[in-house]
């Protein structure tokens, strides 16, 4: 039995109908039982207008599948497909998306998309998709089908998404569901709901109703098996010696009610996850990298969703599996075993459970520790939050060796999270208390942020207070001991010119001091900002910076041996900065972004660049370089520094892609070749062979490490 949906201004309708589907891109009879869908609107470059280019959308149900048909009309047959890779950007292929919003929370959702080659992509939507990208997390998997078909008319998109892989309540009878498609090579984007341009098209606040005529059948529990085998061999030629092992280990992932999940890890082998971009780091503060390993993903915004993201989370997934050695290097430490336990228990409150275990290495001198986070999530109006979060690292066995970790640290926390129904206004506020091992005082955190996104204006305020003890050891922490105020007021014209689509100004002036026993401020901007956007998608940015940095440490932004700067200094000094982005539709693009004035007690010139060459749909490269010099007057030392990162990624079919990421920084003088081969053999289902090469680069290139890896992995459907 099978069910159509009617879907007709801004509520749908669900009828019932017994004429199955076969997903193969063509619009069989089956289809006509379902009315014709409302109008697209536009998003880009205007969002008043019903689009040029219309999509027609329609769906079916039976027991176990989701089935939806998108007819996309283009008058342009010439369609770019950047890659045949799953998990492309919309950003450069012509796609069409779909959206979701299974709870009705206007908080998560789930993404389904495809390019007129038939490549999928899917992704997680947290947090009301209001950040991008952070709120949009790529690296979920799941299995579907999906076939396109090109027409004389456009091209025809049948999706079928098994129920089992959506969790959604008992007997809903409503969703919220959203369609947006990007055309390229037209410099347009459509949406199925009509949504202003100044919030993001794939946003959860914008999007139209499902009304079922039955209830929806009740979700089978999948339990999948997803078990390993890896080995590599290495050579480190610096201890001149090789070494071989070979592993195994697995995932599980099980259903537990309608919106629970339980992952179960063993022995998990990270070595297919790609390699981290290198960076050249002339700031004072740690940089975070983003999490790539897909056990930490899904339901993730439950763990990593806490706290200030720029200056303080109570939690960060990827402290865990490493650890810094007796000489502060940060090394590999494994993890033994770990459970996730995430989702919805209800319409309204949301849990999230992970506890991992990681190994002694006596060698470096890592205790092994178990780290636990538990989380709950409360909706509260349309779509707002109160969150709560405890965070625990404990010490486990008794190590035979001295360190100087403490046996222990905890983190306890309030966060609300607030979101409008329009989502013009946004903000989060929060305290967390860090609970030592030690009678320190001054352990907490705290923090608030309120924005205001109209058509025109735009208004953020917020300020932070971190203790000087505060302390998160899973946690992201720049500094401690400060606080914070931050100011930003932006306007926005609306051109809707054939060329220029917007032009916006922004103030913005923050500062940070230390408040106890009357500390100094020891940082202070103002950045004048202007940026003009145009209807090709290019656009050009102005900005000059007025700073005050007050140094309460040494710091030696090039690294090395060099003389720093010293401690309990203040300098004021300015910048000015221009960056160009370029028509990214185009098989050539680049990105240039050049700097230049005071630093400190000197002067630096910066430029970041990237230039990206398409050959569709089979080759990607691209080509990143980073400079930056550094004058200082005597005695400290000055110099340049250079980062260049080739990345060429070739698609020999829908299921083998190879990559190959070269990356040179003379800040870590260091050269890092990566390349790897996948083959997509089954759904879902992977063999790696991964090519790894280091070498110490300060005069001569010298080899330092070098491996060879092959994973394989397999998921069974239980």
């Amino acid at each position: 039995m099978l069910f159509s949906i009617a879907l007709l201004g801004q509520n749908a309708k669900a009828i019932y109908t017994d004429r199955p589907i076969e997903i193969d891109g063509i619009i069989e009879d089956t289809w006509e039982k379902a009315p014709e869908s409302s109008p697209f609107w536009e998003y880009f470059p205007t969002d008043t207008l019903r689009a040029k280019e219309q999509t027609q959308v329609k769906i079916l149900f039976d027991e176990s599948y989701l089935y939806v048909l998108i007819n996309a009309e283009s008058e342009d047959k010439n369609f770019i497909s950047s890659s045949l890779r799953r998990d492309f950007s919309s950003r450069n292929n012509d796609s069409v998306t779909l959206v979701l919003d299974t709870f009705n929370d206007g908080t998560t959702a789930f993404l389904f998309g495809t390019n007129p080659e038939g490549v999928r992509r899917e992704a997680l939507i947290s947090n009301g998709g209001n950040n991008f990208p952070r709120d949009f997390n790529r690296s979920w998997d799941v299995k579907w089908q999906a076939e396109v078909k090109k027409t004389d008319w456009g091209y025809v998109t049948e999706m079928k998404i098994p129920l089992s892989s959506l969790r959604y309540p008992d007997n809903a009878t409503q969703w919220r569901v959203n369609v947006y498609r990007s055309e390229i090579g037209a410099n347009r984007q459509s949406s199925w709901a009509n949504i202003p341009r100044n919030q993001i098209i794939a946003g959860l606040a914008y999007m139209k109703t499902l009304d079922f005529e039955k209830s929806l059948p009740k979700a089978k529990v999948p339990f999948a098996i997803i078990p390993f085998t890896s080995g590599i061999t290495t050579k480190d030629f610096d201890a001149n010696n090789t070494s071989a092992s070979l592993s195994a280990g697995g995932d599980a992932k099980i259903s537990i009610g309608d919106g629970m999940i339980l992952d179960l890890t063993l022995n998990p082998d990270f070595s297919q996850v790609e390699v981290d971009d290198q960076i050249i780091n002339i700031t004072r503060f740690e940089v975070r990298l983003p999490e790539k390993r897909q056990f930490f993903i899904q339901n993730s915004d439950l763990f990593d969703n806490f706290g200030d993201n720029f200056e303080t989370q109570p939690f960060f997934s990827r402290r865990i599996g490493v650890a810094k050695d007796r000489d502060g290097n940060t090394i590999e430490n494994r993890i033994i075993a770990g459970a996730r336990l995430s989702g919805k228990l209800n319409k309204n409150l949301r849990l999230g459970f992970l506890n991992m275990q990681t190994e002694e290495d006596a060698e470096n001198g890592i205790t092994a520790n178990n780290n636990t986070v538990f989380s709950l999530q409360q909706k509260m109006f349309s779509r707002s939050y109160l969150g709560f979060i405890f965070v625990n690292r404990q010490q486990t066995g008794d190590p035979s060796f001295e360190t100087d970790q403490d046996e222990f640290n905890r983190v306890v926390g309030l966060d609300y999270t607030l979101a409008s129904k329009d989502n013009k206004w946004t903000g989060r506020s929060f305290i967390h208390q860090a609970i030592l091992d030690n009678d320190d005082k001054d352990t907490y955190s705290a923090g608030f942020r309120l924005g205001y996104n109209s058509r025109k204006h735009t208004l953020t305020y917020g300020g932070n207070r971190i203790g000087e003890n505060y302390t998160s050891d899973l946690g992201f922490l720049r500094r401690t001991g400060i606080q914070k105020h931050f100011l930003r007021y932006g306007h926005r014209f609306w051109i809707d010119s054939k060329r220029i689509r917007s032009v916006e100004v922004n103030q913005t002036f923050f500062y940070v001091d230390k408040p106890k026993n009357g500390g100094p401020i020891t940082d202070r901007n103002h950045n004048t900002r202007a940026e003009i956007r145009f209807t090709n998608q290019t656009r050009f940015r102005a900005q000059y910076n007025r700073r005050y940095t007050y140094l309460t440490n040494d710091f030696n932004p090039l690294g090395g041996d060099n003389v720093g700067l010293p401690a309990n200094t203040g300098y004021s000094y300015s910048e000015f900065e221009l960056s160009y982005n370029s028509n990214f539709s185009k098989n050539l693009s680049y990105n240039f972004e050049t700097s230049y004035g005071g630093f400190f007690n000197g002067t630096k010139f910066s430029v970041e660049s990237e230039l990206a060459l398409r050959l569709q749909p089979r080759f990607n490269g691209s080509i990143k370089v980073n400079y930056d010099k550094i004058d200082f007057p005597a005695p400290y030392s000055s110099g340049e520094l250079l980062l260049i990162g080739p990345k060429i990624e070739y698609t020999f079919s829908k299921s083998v892609f190879w990559n190959t990421f070269i990356q040179y920084s003379s800040q870590s003088e260091n050269l890092g070749i990566n390349s790897r081969l996948q083959w997509r053999f089954a759904p879902l289902s992977d063999l790696y062979i991964v090519y790894n090469d280091n070498y110490f680069a300060s005069t001569t290139f010298v080899p330092k490490v070098r491996s060879l890896t092959f994973k394989l992995t397999y998921w069974l459907n239980i």
